[in-house]
């Protein structure tokens, strides 16, 4: 079997695997090749064994394998799920990308986690064995990602490949998880475009109005935003990637978490972070309304821009925001 899933769950079983004397490893041997340093190996050799070594470059290489991926025009400088990462410093001496590589298995906004062979858990030079390490996204160590053409498609964070049959984009957040489940023709599905209608209000790309922005500043609210600006009326690809977060937050995965809402995950999010309002009567305290409505004071004050807190008027109506 084949494919992002059976690369991924073939190279963790390896995770612990520590080399012999002298750099001698299982991964070299099996690719026919001495020992060395075997980065590369371990990728070649777990694509072997995955079925996938069509997919991938059969090499010691790490530039090598960066050069096969660039020639057949599938080399990003954005992660995917299953992609073979090649790392290097600018001006490192074996040119770019050449120094170490692995295998994406997630990545986030801010960082890649990575299984590979050849390398090390404490920070030393020298790699011992296979482990998973997490790395920062946007590190000058991290060159480029090699797209590995498997047969169910790909999962990937570059917008430039959004749109291309089998792609699904996240530009954010993924995982395996978000990998089709595997079995005989198994592929991701085209990536919707669709909106939907959620209590007569649209949702998704192209749609606007007020409630947009509402969702936007709900999503803000619950600590997932991905806007650089914003938000605002008209759905682009930050609602998209914060409505994906939202859905990643509350433990939806796959098609369940694809960034357009459904009605019982916009339900949720309204229930837990709608704003409402309140009249202010005889008595109230900024800290009591808060209290009482399970947000705090100085979200209160931010939301309805108090100058002072500690002064309300009876008949005052207060936006509520948790």
């Amino acid at each position: 079997m084949s494919g992002a899933k059976a690369m991924i769950e073939k190279a963790k079983s390896y995770i612990g695997y520590r080399e012999g004397a002298g750099n001698r490893n299982r991964f070299s041997a099996e690719m026919g090749r001495p020992a060395e340093s075997w980065c590369a190996d371990f990728v070649s050799a777990v694509a072997k064994e995955s079925g996938n070594a069509a997919h991938f470059p059969d090499t010691a290489s790490c530039a090598v394998a960066r050069d096969w991926f660039q020639q057949r025009g599938r080399l990003s400088v954005y992660p995917a799920i299953g992609a073979q990462v090649l790392f290097g410093e600018p001006g490192n001496p074996w040119g770019p990308g050449g120094e170490h590589t692995g295998i994406c298995i997630a990545y986030t906004a801010d960082t890649i986690t990575v299984v590979a062979g050849n390398t090390n858990d404490d920070g030393s030079p020298n790699g011992d064995g296979v482990y998973r390490r997490t790395y920062r996204r946007r590190s000058d160590y991290v060159d480029s990602y090699g797209y590995p053409d498997y047969p169910e498609g790909l999962v990937c964070a570059d917008p430039a490949w959004r749109g291309r049959r089998r792609v699904v984009y996240f530009g954010q957040e993924a995982s395996e998880a978000d990998l089709p489940t595997a079995g005989a023709g198994a592929e991701i599905p085209p990536q919707s475009n669709r909106q939907v209608v959620i209590d007569g209000r649209p949702y998704g790309p192209g749609a606007s109005g007020d409630h947009i922005t509402a969702m936007g500043e709900m999503l803000v609210a619950a600590g997932c935003s991905r806007y650089t600006e914003g938000p605002g009326p008209v759905w682009g690809d930050a609602d998209t990637d914060s409505f994906r977060q939202y859905q990643l937050s509350i433990g939806e995965t796959g098609p369940d978490a694809d960034g357009i809402p459904g009605p019982r995950q916009l339900h949720r999010l309204e229930q837990e972070y709608g704003a409402r309002s309140y009249t202010v009567r005889a008595g109230d305290t900024l800290s009591g309304i808060a209290a009482r409505f399970g947000t705090t004071a100085e979200r209160l004050a931010e939301a309805n821009s108090l100058a002072d807190p500690d002064h309300l008027e009876v008949g005052q109506v207060l936006r509520i925001v948790r």
